[in-house]
């Protein structure tokens, strides 16, 4: 389902927020556990210092192990449309893109010039299983999430837009609502985004209750029973 265009001081405020704390808060906003729209494998970021990636999912396929069996103008156009489709929709938009060759990815999609130019056109970042090179070139404000590096774009072209894909055990629609940084990615549920930000704060002031003694001087197994019992009590 499409996410509703959210208001830009919203997002901003989402990129404050590591994934894991965004997946903690949608449980708060449910009232319950059992979220499981995240990444499910490892990833490997480009730029693990970065702020979060937040925007909408705009989706792509490619394969790269072996040469195309299409003609040069085809695959030159398609590729057009691909950055087309990248420009479109509400921003900051996310590039998700499913490498067919998965788990045998061996073409780097993702490298200096394509991060420059989806940054230029109002992307945010990029999620992929596929591969990443020029680490040092690329810039450092527009992460990456790949499932390996490597040297070469090998045969790499694009083979579906605008479809539903799938990265790192994570189904992803077009128009998706994404947060990721280095630990993964989620999809936050359209029916939660009203109650986020109170989720937030109600979800670190209940962290806070053990997290304060924890870290104070004197801290013993007996003041955390009491603080436990404290946190059981308001956590979801």
């Amino acid at each position: 389902m499409i996410s509703p265009e959210i208001d830009i001081d919203l997002i901003e405020s989402l990129r404050r927020y590591d994934t894991p704390t965004m997946c903690n808060a949608i449980e708060v906003a449910q009232g319950k556990r059992g979220f499981n729209a995240f990444t499910k494998k490892a990833v490997l970021c480009s730029s693990p210092s970065a702020a979060p990636i937040v925007g909408y999912a705009r989706t792509a396929k490619i394969a790269g192990a072996c040469p195309p069996n299409i003609a040069a103008e085809k695959i030159r156009a398609t590729r057009l449309d691909y950055f087309r489709h990248m420009a479109a929709g509400p921003r900051p938009g996310v590039a998700v893109v499913e490498d067919e060759d998965g788990p045998e990815c061996v073409a780097a999609w993702w490298g200096e010039v394509h991060a420059a130019v989806h940054k230029g056109l109002g992307v945010a970042g990029a999620i992929t299983n596929g591969l990443m090179r020029d680490l040092d070139d690329m810039d450092a404000d527009f992460p990456v999430l790949a499932g390996s590096i490597g040297p070469s774009h090998a045969h790499c072209h694009v083979t579906a837009i605008g479809n539903g894909v799938e990265v790192f055990g994570l189904s992803v629609n077009d128009g998706d609502l994404i947060h990721a940084d280095r630990h993964g990615a989620i999809i936050i549920p359209n029916e939660v985004i009203p109650e986020l930000n109170g989720a937030l704060a109600r979800l670190l002031d209940s962290e806070q209750i053990v997290l304060g003694p924890a870290r104070e001087p004197g801290f013993d197994i007996h003041k955390l029973e009491a603080a436990w019992a404290k946190f059981e009590k308001a956590r979801t």
